[in-house]
């Protein structure tokens, strides 16, 4: 089994934690700019972190098998600060670099008119420069989030099919299902989407355009969530072509639109199965 984690937060995980991602058959992921948990006071706090992203990251990740790639953005939470809207200048010079296949993360955090400014300037970013958006719903009041989004993506010139809406629940996939947009769901040990969960929405709506990550970062997540809700797809009757469709095709298919994913061949054999807290090297899941 070959996994794709198309929304993970590297920088914030550990050297283990790839050790374990690629034992598990992780052998790509896209990492989006966001929060780092406390206030950036200054655009060139900004340019280092997106500087480390496009460059430490990569390195770090190969040296484990794993190839990397980013997405790159002013997210909504800092949208509404002065001194972070600053970065909407920087953006374009990042935009065309090699391993940025998306502008994100976008979108809201609490509906503000600033958000709103922010987020359709980064949609005409992604529309100038041929490149898709991922863009984050709100952690508050999601399903009108999830309509505003829409609207917002509507009256932006991009195309829905270059946007992958993420963080999804059961309120919200009916209203992404019917909009042409992707669809992203955020694995979590106790909030957001879990494994059975996942598999009920993907018996309900089907595997089209359907997405699965991680979203680890610094707070309480499982870089190995994916592996948990490909398990649990199988248990459920789907089949490894479903899979495979879900966890790897799907995320190559949606970045793939930036023209810069390119990915070495990966055989759909490779992986391991979880037992317990160990993952077991070279078996095949299922």
């Amino acid at each position: 089994m070959r996994i794709f984690d198309p929304h993970i937060h590297m920088t914030s995980r550990t050297t283990d934690d790839y050790e374990r991602m690629h034992a598990a058959g992780v052998r790509a992921v896209v990492e989006p700019s966001f929060w780092l948990g406390q206030p950036r006071t200054s655009v060139e706090s900004f340019c280092d972190y997106f500087d480390a992203l496009l460059g430490w990251e990569p390195f770090r990740a190969q040296q484990f098998g794993i190839q990397h790639f980013a997405t790159i953005g002013l997210n909504p939470k800092e949208a509404n600060d002065e001194r972070c809207r600053a970065v909407l200048d920087e953006l374009p010079r990042y935009l065309v670099k090699d391993r940025v296949v998306a502008v994100g993360e976008l979108g809201y955090d609490s509906m503000t008119p600033e958000e709103d400014k922010v987020f359709a300037h980064q949609l005409g970013l992604a529309r100038e420069h041929g490149l898709p958006a991922l863009v984050h719903t709100p952690h508050r009041d999601k399903l009108a989030g999830t309509r505003r989004t829409l609207d917002v993506v509507r009256e932006s010139g991009l195309p829905v099919d270059r946007v992958l809406v993420d963080h999804l629940n059961e309120v919200t996939v009916g209203v992404v299902a019917g909009s042409g947009s992707w669809m992203g769901f955020s694995i979590y040990p106790d909030t957001k989407m879990d494994p059975h969960r996942m598999v009920a929405i993907l018996q309900e709506h089907g595997t089209e355009r359907m997405v699965v990550n991680s979203a680890a970062d610094w707070g309480r997540s499982d870089p190995l969530l994916t592996l948990r809700t490909a398990q649990a797809m199988l248990a459920a009757g789907f089949s490894d072509d479903d899979v495979d469709k879900v966890l790897w095709r799907n995320p190559v298919e949606f970045y793939g639109q930036s023209g810069r994913l390119e990915l070495e061949d990966v055989d759909p054999d490779v992986g391991a199965t979880f037992e317990g807290n160990s993952v077991l090297r070279g078996a095949k899941v299922g």
